[in-house]
C-alpha cells in the first residue's frame, strides 16, 4: 500500500508513519516544519521531505491513502487535490482502528493520567516481554518509537485523547477507536477552545463510554464523581471495575506502596500517580498480567516524559519539570511534590501556556492550585493572548483569579531566569509546571545551580 501523511512531523504522526513504513508500505509526507525529534527519525528513515511546505503533485491516484494531521488546515492544498481526486482521506486515530480492528483494543482515557497509565501498561508488557501494538503520545524510557503496529499481536494499547481528529472529522480522537477494555482516570474541564462549557466538554466521555464494545469493560477513577456519575448511567452490557489510589507512605523522600508482600518502594511518587498505577494494574490483570508479577514490574516504573521529570538533584535541593497545566493537574503535582518532601521549601512555577489557561473565563479553575507550595509564582506571555486572539489579561487579573497572597506574575522569560537564578535552593525543591518552554527558559543554567553551593 501507499500513504501519504499530511503534517508528518507531528508527534503522533512521524510515530505512525515511522510504523507504517516498518509495516513494509510505501511511506511519502509534507509538513511546513519539523521540529525535534521527529525530523531526525524521519530522516534516518528516509521519510523526512526534500523540501518543507505542501506540494500537491505528491498526491497522486496510486496513493491507497492519505493521513490528515490536526496541524493541517481544511484548505491544505494537498487535501484539496487528494479530495478532487476521490482518494481516501482519514485522519491518524480513524486509520490506527482500521489497523486494530481484528485486535482486542485497549483505550485509556481521562482529562489527567491517561499518559502516565498508559505507560505504566507498557512498561509491565515490556517487563514481562509481552509484545503488544501500542500508540502513546509521550516518549517513555526503554521505547525508540511510540507506535507499534503488527499483523500478529492480540492487544493493542491506546491513549484516548479527547481532542479533535482533523480539521475534517471533528469527532474527539477516542471516539474512533472503539474499545473492548477502556479505562477512564478522571474528567476535568479542558480544551475551552473546542468545548466551550463544561457539560459540552463532559458528553465526549458519556459518549466515549458508549463506544465500549459491548461485553467489553470499563475501568474507573471511583475518586471521580463526575466518572462515577457516568459510569452509573451506562446502561450498555459491559463490566465495570472501579479502582481507588491503593495504600502507600512516604518515608525519607521515598514512596513505599504497601502490597500483600510487604511495602516496596516506588520510583514515582504522589496520590494522583498512586492512583494510576492502580487502573494499570487492572488493565495489566485483564491483559493476562497477575498481580504479584505487576508489581514487580512496576517497582522499576521511572515516569512518562514531561510527567513528574527530575532534572536534577543533590541531598538538599531538587529541581522538576511537569507537563501540568489544566487547574486539577496543577493542584495534583504541586500537593505531589510537597507530600514527597514535606520539610523542604517548595517553589512552585506554573506557566499559562494552553487556550484555555490564557482564557479569562477559564482563570478562576486555578483557585488554590498552587497553595501547597510555600512560593508561587505564574508566568505568561501577554503577546500569546493576541496571537490566539483571546482577551488581555493583567497580572491582577491572574492574582485575583488563583487568590494566593503573595502570588508572583511575570511577563518576561529574562525576568523569569533571573528571579529563578537568584532564588537560594538551599533546602528547597524548584518545581516548573508548562506545557510549553516559558519563553525559552535556560533549563540548563538552572540545573547547573544544583553543582554549588554558597
Amino acid at each position: 500500500m501507499q500513504i501519504h501523511f499530511i503534517a508528518i512531523g507531528g508527534s503522533a504522526m512521524h510515530n505512525l508513519a515511522l510504523a507504517m513504513a516498518d509495516k513494509g508500505y510505501q511511506v511519502s509526507g509534507s509538513d511546513d516544519v519539523i521540529f525535534e525529534p521527529s525530523r531526525t527519525r524521519l530522516q534516518q528513515a528516509g521519510l523526512l521531505p526534500e523540501a518543507f511546505g505542501w506540494f500537491p503533485g505528491k498526491i497522486h491516484p496510486g496513493l491507497d491513502a492519505v493521513i490528515l494531521g490536526m496541524h493541517a488546515k481544511a484548505d491544505n492544498p494537498e487535501l484539496l487535490r487528494a479530495r478532487d481526486l476521490g482518494l481516501k482521506v482519514v485522519s491518524y486515530p480513524e486509520f490506527l482502528y482500521e489497523q486494530s480492528r481484528d485486535k482486542t483494543r485497549v483505550v485509556i482515557g481521562g482529562s489527567h493520567g491517561k499518559t502516565t497509565i498508559t505507560s505504566m501498561i507498557l512498561h509491565v508488557l515490556r517487563y514481562w516481554e509481552v509484545d503488544t501494538d501500542f500508540m502513546v503520545g509521550a516518549q517513555l524510557d526503554g521505547f525508540d518509537r511510540m507506535v507499534h503496529l503488527t499483523d500478529s499481536n492480540e492487544f493493542i494499547v491506546l491513549e484516548g485523547d479527547e481532542y479533535l481528529s482533523s480539521a475534517l472529522d471533528r469527532r474527539p480522537k477516542f471516539h474512533l477507536y472503539h474499545p473492548n477494555i477502556a479505562l477512564l482516570s478522571g474528567i476535568a474541564w479542558d480544551h475551552i477552545n473546542v468545548f466551550p462549557t463544561f457539560e459540552s466538554y463532559r458528553e465526549q466521555f458519556r459518549i466515549f463510554l458508549e463506544t465500549i464494545v459491548p461485553g467489553g469493560s470499563i475501568t474507573y477513577n471511583a475518586e471521580d464523581p463526575e466518572v462515577v456519575a457516568l459510569v452509573d448511567q451506562l446502561e450498555a452490557p459491559v463490566r465495570k471495575f472501579p479502582y481507588t489510589a491503593p495504600p502507600y507512605r512516604v518515608e525519607g523522600g521515598n514512596t513505599l506502596l504497601e502490597t500483600p508482600e510487604g511495602p516496596m518502594p516506588l520510583e514515582v511518587f504522589g496520590r494522583h500517580n498512586l492512583s494510576n498505577l492502580a487502573g494499570a494494574k487492572w488493565i495489566c490483570q485483564q491483559m493476562g498480567v497477575d498481580q504479584a508479577d505487576f508489581y514487580e514490574a512496576i517497582a522499576s516504573f521511572k515516569g512518562a516524559a514531561k510527567r513528574l521529570e527530575l532534572l536534577g538533584s543533590r541531598p538538599d535541593a531538587a529541581i522538576f519539570k511537569d507537563f501540568a497545566h489544566s487547574p486539577s493537574k496543577v493542584a495534583a503535582t504541586t500537593r505531589a511534590v510537597r507530600e514527597q518532601f514535606p520539610g523542604r521549601r517548595l517553589i512552585a512555577c506554573l506557566e499559562l501556556h494552553t487556550y484555555s489557561s490564557l482564557n479569562a473565563h477559564f482563570l478562576s479553575g486555578y483557585q488554590g492550585s498552587l497553595d501547597a507550595a510555600d512560593e508561587a509564582l505564574v508566568f505568561y506571555i501577554p503577546e500569546s493572548l493576541a496571537i490566539k486572539g483571546l482577551q488581555p489579561i493583567g497580572a491582577e487579573d491572574i492574582r485575583g483569579a488563583f487568590a494566593r497572597p503573595g502570588l508572583e506574575v511575570c511577563t518576561q522569560t529574562a525576568e523569569l531566569q533571573r528571579y529563578l537564578q537568584g532564588y537560594p535552593l538551599e533546602n528547597s525543591v524548584l518545581l516548573l509546571m508548562s506545557s510549553g518552554n516559558y519563553g525559552g527558559l535556560d533549563l540548563a543554567s538552572l540545573k547547573a545551580r544544583l553543582g554549588t553551593r554558597p
